[in-house]
């Protein structure tokens, strides 16, 4: 049973997700998601019920002492929201946790029920890969949805992937067979540097997801986080002369595909970016919602998604 005490009516509220494990790579979604929830100051108002989804052998609870009593934190999907603020508010539904152990479609079901209940409006999942790209180049990402309307009214890909896939894919079916609108956006991470975090690709994610959702994200310390890492598997990659070859092989590979006629989206949405930060001069009210008008595409332009993406 869905309690929903407390929750204030939501405007036109948007569901954001992420899970930890399979579909995250450097830990690149769940670290966006909970950044939004950190930023915002995200309430906490619903669990799953943690012994319903997981093998706790897989995903073990840990003990942590909370003024002298030992207390158990257990492995589990919560929810939260929280509203950005402007001239046009909105909400955000937030869910982080971890991809379940076992009954996936009682797990997307009650997921959805909340999205129901909350008269969610789109449902933003985010995910993360390895992939043959070099750290050196801008992240690609992939926004995928199985709705062909949907993606030609907001510049995706529809999904032709086939294939293994993770609570990411198996949600967003759920949400295409309740009539739910939703999107994947995926993160390409280099997978020789798979370890986490990776605050580059989760500043990736966000300034995507902000371009889809329309809202003003605060990235607080997360571009220079992003920069002292690549600086780091910078000095990494130059002590191994082999690692150099191979991220210059990559980088030659992307540099041939991105031919500067391919460009033109990425150049715009960078555009549309700097001109609602810029916001006439001076810093935007957080979370305020600013569009201007899209600058017309250069002709020949193609999206700059990474259409590999799984979902």
């Amino acid at each position: 049973m869905i309690e929903l005490e407390g929750v204030p009516e939501l405007i036109d509220p948007v569901m954001v997700a992420a899970f930890e494990g399979w579909n995250d790579a450097g830990d690149a979604a769940s670290t966006a998601v909970a950044h939004l929830e950190r930023e915002w100051k995200g309430e906490v108002f619903a669990a799953l019920d943690a012994e319903d989804y997981y093998d706790f052998q897989v995903n073990r609870p840990t003990v942590f002492m909370d003024a002298g009593v030992r207390k158990i934190t257990w492995p589990t999907t919560r929810l939260s929201v929280v509203r950005v603020g402007g001239e046009k508010p909105r909400d955000l539904v937030l869910v982080r946790g971890i991809e379940p152990s076992m009954r996936w479609r009682s797990f997307c079901n009650e997921l959805l029920g909340f999205a129901h209940e909350l008269g969610v409006e789109l449902v933003v999942i985010l995910g993360a890969l390895l992939g043959d790209t070099p750290h050196t180049r801008p992240v690609p990402i992939s926004g995928t949805t199985s709705d062909a309307d949907l993606a030609r009214r907001m510049d995706l890909e529809e999904t032709k992937y086939e294939g293994p896939t993770g609570i990411v894919g198996v949600l967003q079916e759920a949400c295409t067979h309740a009539g739910v609108p939703a999107v994947s956006l995926w993160a390409a991470v280099p997978h020789y540097v798979s370890q986490p975090p990776n605050p580059k690709a989760t500043l990736a994610l966000l300034n995507r997801l902000e371009d889809l959702i329309d809202v003003r994200i605060p990235l607080g310390e997360l571009p220079e986080d992003a920069r002292a890492w690549q600086v780091g598997v910078d000095q990494l990659a130059a002590e191994d002369s082999e690692v150099a070859e191979y991220v210059q092989t990559l980088e030659e590979a992307r540099d041939t595909a991105e031919l500067p006629e391919a460009s033109g989206e990425a150049i715009a949405r960078e555009f549309e970016r700097y001109l609602r930060r810029r916001d006439g001069g001076g810093p935007p009210a957080p979370g305020e919602r600013t569009r201007p008008p899209k600058p017309p595409k250069p002709s020949g332009d193609t999206s700059d998604d990474d259409d590999s993406s799984e979902d």
